[in-house]
């Protein structure tokens, strides 16, 4: 057998003496591979949507979207307003945290008009009758440097008056 080379210690390179440690450092941190992969499985970083209602006079507003997403994911929002009485103008009034580092890929069916409010986002919906309902769908894409958390408060209004507040936030993982 040749000599060892120079700058090789035969104990600490080959038989890794005072190395014990290393072995099973290295081991937890393969281990985080794969119980990163089932905590996705369990939707600890999101996707699946959750419900949320509101009532207030004259109407009932719910939201059925993901509350925890992952950049680049692509969702949808749905939201229904079902009007308990006749909404001359009603209006889905948007938190600016709908919009923020997001694409909006459709709005279906689409609003008779937007506008901007104060800085947030107003969808016309056009009149509701009492005991009718309108549903309005739309998806969304994280843009991929999108992280954090924000608020997607969702009011709905009757020309100026506020009829329902739902707060929300969203939170998105990298």
């Amino acid at each position: 057998m040749g000599e060892t080379p120079d700058r090789i210690v035969v104990g600490r390179d080959r038989d890794l003496e005072g190395r014990d440690r290393e072995l099973y450092v290295r081991r937890g941190l393969f281990l985080l591979a794969p119980l990163v992969a089932l905590l996705a499985l369990l939707n600890v970083f999101g996707q699946r949507p959750q419900d949320g209602q509101a009532s207030g006079s004259g109407a009932t507003l719910s939201l059925h979207a993901p509350a925890r997403v992952r950049s680049g994911l692509l969702y949808q929002a749905r939201f229904t307003v079902e009007a308990r009485r006749t909404l001359r103008n009603p209006v889905l009034l948007l938190a600016p945290g709908w919009f923020e580092s997001m694409t909006i890929n459709t709005i279906e069916p689409a609003p008779e008009s937007e506008r901007s409010v104060d800085g947030d986002t107003a969808l016309d919906l056009g009149r509701i009758e009492a005991g009718e309902s309108h549903v309005l769908y739309m998806q969304f894409q994280i843009n991929p440097t999108n992280v954090g958390r924000r608020s997607q408060r969702v009011q709905l209004l009757d020309g100026e008056r506020v009829l329902v507040t739902l707060p929300r936030t969203v939170t998105v993982f990298p």
